[in-house]
């Protein structure tokens, strides 16, 4: 009997075992918060072993007293640090060129706050439990895989002419900020959508997923790698279908999205873009008023109603 009793208690999982936790699945158990902390930072020493690219939203920027400009990610519940040195920001066409290379990189990366970002953890702290990683290193692996081949006879995963997935890491009125697999590109807010918008803010935010088509790739060396890309060739276009919904001498509304030399480009409510050079009004009317137009030709080549704004329906305040 004492025996039956003995093969009994050991059969018992640890769970029910007088003085341990009782969960709901007996078989089970809880970790402590310890555990649970050392088992991530475990997750995050194997990682930088590995060399494993990881992903995190970009959470901050901070200067430190060491006067080190970081940016401040989070990662199982580590913060982590990234010298803005190894953010591997792409400086060109930011209009910025003759201002200080790291207010320039600390410009753009505002702009980013809330993106997520891939990075390699390059060292850690066991004492003060820091990380310190590198987004240029991850940027670069990433480089290597998808736009370099070992043989040359293959073509690599990114090519002109292939669409893929980006992530919009900062967005402007007039231009969208992506990153294609290890690689930033600007795309102007016309080549990002085929409806005409006063501002790209309205249709992405950071942190989007958009499909775009990759239309050149330039890539003598892994560090040196240039991509150009258009959201509008890796989605259908729609302006043909809608300007079948425009007539001529048909009266319409819509928002200015641009002026320009005395040209004003406005998206319909009806989803057409149109072109205005005449205005008949006493008070010329701006970006982002709603106004009202006449068509007077329906161009089909530029896939644009052409016409006349006749008059103000409300001003943008």
């Amino acid at each position: 009997m004492a025996e039956a009793m003995k093969t009994e208690e050991k059969e018992m999982p640890k769970a029910v075992m007088p003085g341990s936790v009782l969960t709901i699945e007996v078989d089970s158990s809880i970790e402590s918060s310890q555990e649970k902390e050392e088992a991530r930072w475990h997750q995050l020493l194997n990682a930088q072993r590995t060399r494993k690219i990881l992903t995190g939203p970009l959470s901050g920027i901070e200067k430190l007293e060491s006067g080190w400009t970081v940016a401040v990610t989070y990662f199982n519940g580590y913060r982590i640090i990234i010298p803005m040195s190894e953010m591997m920001i792409n400086l060109k066409g930011d209009g910025r060129e003759n201002a200080d290379t790291l207010n320039r990189q600390v410009r753009i990366a505002n702009n980013m706050l809330g993106a997520d970002i891939d990075f390699i953890i390059k060292d850690l702290d066991e004492a003060s439990r820091s990380v310190v990683a590198s987004r240029k290193d991850a940027m670069l692996r990433k480089r290597q895989i998808f736009y370099f081949t070992d043989n040359e006879e293959e073509q690599p995963m990114i090519y002109p002419g292939r669409i893929v997935e980006a992530r919009v890491i900062a967005v402007a009125p007039k231009a969208v900020r992506l990153e294609v697999f290890g690689v930033e590109c600007s795309v102007r807010a016309r080549d990002m959508a085929w409806e005409w918008m006063p501002d790209a803010t309205e249709k992405f935010q950071v942190g989007d997923l958009v499909l775009v088509c990759v239309n050149k790739v330039e890539a003598p060396d892994v560090e040196n790698v240039t991509v150009m890309a258009d959201a509008k060739g890796a989605t259908e276009n729609t302006n043909k279908d809608n300007l079948k919904k425009c007539h001529r001498q048909g009266k319409y509304s819509g928002i200015i999205t641009d002026v320009y030399k005395g040209t004003y480009f406005i998206r319909l409510d009806l989803g057409v873009n149109a072109i205005a050079h005449e205005c008949n009004m006493t008070n010329l009317p701006g970006k982002w008023d709603r106004i009202g137009f006449v068509v007077t030709r329906i161009n089909e080549t530029s896939e644009v109603a052409e016409g006349i704004i006749t008059r103000m329906i409300k001003r943008h305040e």
